[in-house]
């Protein structure tokens, strides 16, 4: 199982980003897909989730109106769309994969403990 995250990298303040993570190796529309990130000397913390489907998502309060999640489950791929960035939303992002419990299952979670595969991250660096 493959978690490739990218699209990271070093924007002003105010910019836009549009992380991707291409997943291999498992049936992709089983999973519900997430996005946490950490930044240095901090725990690693929920972004986002979305449904195995693409029809329910769930944001952390700090990137709520500023971050869409979404997926392509023909591509494998599932994306935040973050806007009007912050400093404080500097980190190490991350993607991660929660094997649904069937297609009746739109429980998404937020803790990290609860996700069966991650991958590797992507720094975001908001400075000016």
């Amino acid at each position: 199982v493959q978690l490739q995250a990218s699209g990271g990298g070093l924007v002003q303040p105010g910019s836009s980003l549009r992380l991707s993570c291409a997943v291999s190796g498992l049936s992709f529309s089983d999973y519900h897909m997430g996005w946490f990130r950490q930044a240095p000397g901090r725990e690693r913390e929920f972004v986002a989730v979305v449904s195995w489907s693409g029809g329910v998502t769930d944001y952390s309060d700090s990137v709520k109106g500023r971050s869409t999640i979404s997926r392509d489950n023909a591509k494998n791929t599932v994306y935040l769309q973050m806007n009007s960035l912050k400093p404080e939303d500097t980190a190490d992002y991350y993607c991660a994969a929660d094997r649904f419990g069937g297609r009746w299952d739109y429980q998404l979670r937020r803790l990290a403990h609860e996700y069966d595969y991650w991958g590797q991250g992507t720094q975001v660096t908001v400075s000016s």
